[in-house]
C-alpha cells in the first residue's frame, strides 16, 4: 500500500509537470504569434531538407518566400507562386504554364501565408529541449497532432529566445519521412514593390506560357 501512495503521488506530479511544461510551450507559441502579427511584411529565405533513409531519399534545396497579411510571394524548386488575396497563381517555367486558381479551402492544407502561424491549432503542445546554436539559444517545443488520422507524427520547432522568431522546424511522418526547414535570413518591414503581389498575365502569354484556370 505504501509503495502503491509513492507511485500514485509521482504519477500526479509528472502528470502536473507536464501540464505546466505544456502551458509553457502554449505561451512561448502566443509570443511568436504576437510577433509576427505585429510586422507589416516578412521575408524569409530558408533550407529545405527531406529525408527518408527506408525509402533513400534525400532532396535538399532553398527558396525564400515574401509575405504581407495574407499575400505571399514564394519562390521554390525552381517554381513561383504568388497569391494575391483571391487567386494563386504557380509559374513553373520549366513547363512554361502558369495555373490560376483559388485558394484552397481545406483547413489541413498549410499555405505560405500560414507557415508562421499554423501552429496556433490542431496541436498538442510540449516544452522541448533548448539547443545553442552559433550564440543563439533555440528553444524546441514538440507539436503533436490532434487527429490521430494525421500523417505527421509530430513537430518540433525551434524558436529564437531573443528574437522570438522560428529558426527551425522538423517535421516527422509516420512514414519516417523528415522534413527539415531551416531559416537562414529573417527580415521584417521591408520596402515592397507595389506590383509585388499583382500577377502579370500578359507578361507569361507574351512569353509563350500555357495558361490553365481550375
Amino acid at each position: 500500500m505504501k509503495n502503491f501512495f509513492v507511485l500514485f503521488v509521482a504519477f500526479l506530479a509528472a502528470g502536473q509537470l507536464a501540464a505546466q511544461d505544456s502551458q509553457k510551450a502554449k505561451a512561448l507559441l502566443d509570443e511568436v504569434y504576437e510577433k509576427v502579427k505585429g510586422y507589416e511584411n516578412i521575408k524569409v529565405e530558408f533550407k529545405y531538407e527531406l529525408h527518408n533513409t527506408e525509402a533513400d531519399i534525400h532532396q535538399e534545396t532553398r527558396g525564400d518566400v515574401t509575405l504581407m497579411g495574407d499575400k505571399y510571394l514564394f519562390n521554390y524548386l525552381g517554381s513561383l507562386q504568388l497569391y494575391d488575396g483571391k487567386k494563386v497563381y504557380t509559374v513553373v517555367p520549366d513547363n512554361e504554364e502558369v495555373t490560376i486558381e483559388d485558394k484552397s479551402q481545406d483547413e489541413n492544407t498549410i499555405t505560405p501565408s500560414d507557415m508562421l502561424t499554423f501552429y496556433r491549432k490542431g496541436h498538442t503542445y510540449d516544452w522541448d529541449i533548448l539547443q545553442n546554436v552559433q550564440g543563439r539559444k533555440i528553444q524546441y517545443v514538440k507539436l503533436t497532432p490532434i487527429d490521430s488520422n494525421s500523417e505527421i507524427a509530430n513537430i518540433l520547432l525551434g524558436i529564437d529566445i531573443e528574437t522570438k522568431h522560428i529558426y527551425k522546424l522538423i517535421e516527422t511522418g509516420k512514414n519516417g519521412t523528415k522534413t527539415t526547414i531551416t531559416v537562414n535570413s529573417f527580415k521584417t518591414n521591408q520596402p515592397l514593390s507595389q506590383t509585388l503581389f499583382t500577377f502579370n498575365e500578359g507578361k507569361y502569354k507574351e512569353q509563350g506560357y500555357y495558361i490553365i484556370r481550375n
